[in-house]
């Protein structure tokens, strides 16, 4: 049985995630101590007390959420949970690629931690810059893509960002953009829409600022050759090539996330049972939308 690593990203964050797996585990609080080394400060204690608006802040959650799943897998293995050498495939929502690439061997704990902190702070900064957020539309990409269309006819910007299941599509924009899109999803009947709690536009142009800041430190970073194949968010491809690691890894900061086609890739190759990390369930919901025939599970309950 091909086992599947299902990475969270940015919106699974909660005050008092990683506190369960530390107080359980020595190798779970090891992660948050080489996480506090790394960045220089304490993140488990933003991760226990928040508060939630600082919490949530790209540049806060990005790492926060990272040490969370790290520790969750930590700690699954010092118990025995789960056997890391079982993964066949690793795939993250966004953010969630990184700790796949971590889990896969590819970057060191310290080396991902500090990318997603600049990440995040990158992405902070751009955001800042164009006000701007993302909304979930209960519809198919031909639908969404024709909601951006009437909503930039007279300029802005709104596109499609993240195909993660069926009828689940996140549209990125600037703020006039996504209040107008949402305008016509509602005229188009579309009754599912959501704006997300996020801070920015994320994987659309308005991200372009973020890419290029974020793309020395990629290069600069030291990757190594996967134990097992991430799957990439911008092709919906398995690769443990660095090099195509690092290339998709700046592309995914504006580019769509095939989170839909990376499930069906990983099922078509042979994934039959998908593990969740911490924090959250939704990966696992979203696998559930593609097929309900494989076995699932989250480190989380």
């Amino acid at each position: 049985m091909t086992v599947a690593l299902l990475c969270p990203g940015q919106g699974a964050q909660k005050v008092g995630m990683g506190v369960p797996w530390v107080e359980a585990s020595a190798a779970a609080r090891d992660v948050f101590t080489r996480s506090a080394e790394a960045l220089g400060f304490d993140l488990l204690a933003l991760c226990a007390e928040g508060p939630a608006e600082k919490l949530t802040r790209t540049d806060i959650c990005q790492p926060a959420i990272l040490a969370t799943s790290a520790a969750s897998l930590a700690a699954a293995a010092e118990d025995g949970r789960i056997d890391p050498d079982a993964f066949g495939v690793a795939l993250g929502l966004s953010l969630g690629e990184y700790t796949a690439l971590w889990a896969a061997g590819v970057l060191e704990l310290e080396d991902a931690l500090r990318l997603v902190r600049l990440r995040g702070e990158a992405m902070q900064a751009a955001s800042d810059a164009v006000p701007s957020s993302m909304t979930m539309l209960g519809t198919d990409r031909e639908t969404a893509e024709s909601v951006c269309a009437a909503a930039t006819s007279d300029g802005g910007v709104c596109v499609v960002a993240n195909l993660n299941a069926p009828s689940q599509v996140v549209i990125s924009g600037d703020l006039a953009a996504l209040d107008r899109a949402e305008a016509v999803a509602a005229e188009q009947g579309l009754r599912k829409r959501f704006r997300l709690p996020v801070a920015g536009a994320f994987h659309s142009p308005i991200m372009e600022p973020a890419r290029s800041r974020l793309e020395q430190a990629i290069d600069a970073a030291p990757f190594r050759e996967a134990r097992f194949p991430v799957i990439s968010n911008v092709d919906a491809e398995p690769s443990r090539d660095p090099s195509v690691l690092r290339r998709n890894l700046v592309s995914q900061l504006t580019s769509p996330v095939l989170f839909e086609a990376s499930i069906r890739r990983a099922i078509t190759d042979g994934a039959e049972r998908f593990i969740e990390a911490s924090p959250g369930r939704v990966l696992t919901g979203l696998v559930k939308k593609v097929d309900r025939g494989r076995t699932m599970e989250t480190l989380d309950g």
